[in-house]
């Protein structure tokens, strides 16, 4: 990190980045390519490990790429507002971020989706809601382990 005095290195204030946070991009390399999507998440965030926690649909792209290639990047942004100036090159912009590599895997097992949607809802939502088998078998469940990661902030 090139901005260390911008380096978020407290445990409470990097979940204060991840409960702000509702979208993470996940990045991956598709044969070469980037292919960097947005998705709503959850996580776990237990003595330093991070786990991230998405649902999207069954077949496309995302799932394609991760069965090929399950190293991904994850990025996420909040707290954002604009410092204004009196002169174009001393506007700013605040913000609060997180960034890390990982890797990623479709999530199979029934109970392990039901915690894993459970723990992303939570986060979006703030409730807690249950889930049948029909729910769950119609969406897919992409988990991350985040093997490194840096949260700085800019205000």
């Amino acid at each position: 990190m090139r901005r260390t005095d911008r380096e978020i290195t407290d445990d409470l204030e990097k979940i204060k980045v991840l409960e702000e946070c509702k979208v993470c991009r996940i990045g991956m390399n598709d044969n070469g390519n980037v292919y960097v999507v947005p998705l709503n998440f959850g996580y776990t965030y237990n003595n330093g490990k991070l786990v991230l926690y998405f649902h999207c649909a069954k077949e496309g792209q995302a799932i394609d790429v991760i069965k090929e290639n399950n190293h991904v990047c994850v990025e996420m942004d909040c707290e954002h507002s604009l410092i204004t100036a009196d002169v174009p090159c001393k506007y700013g912009y605040t913000y609060a971020s997180l960034i890390g590599n990982g890797t990623a895997k479709i999530v199979e097992n029934t109970s392990e989706k039901i915690a894993a949607l459970t723990i992303l809802m939570k986060h979006q939502t703030g409730n807690e809601f249950s889930f049948d088998q029909k729910m769950v078998g119609s969406v897919a469940v992409i988990k991350v382990d985040v093997a490194d990661f840096s949260c700085k902030r800019k205000g």
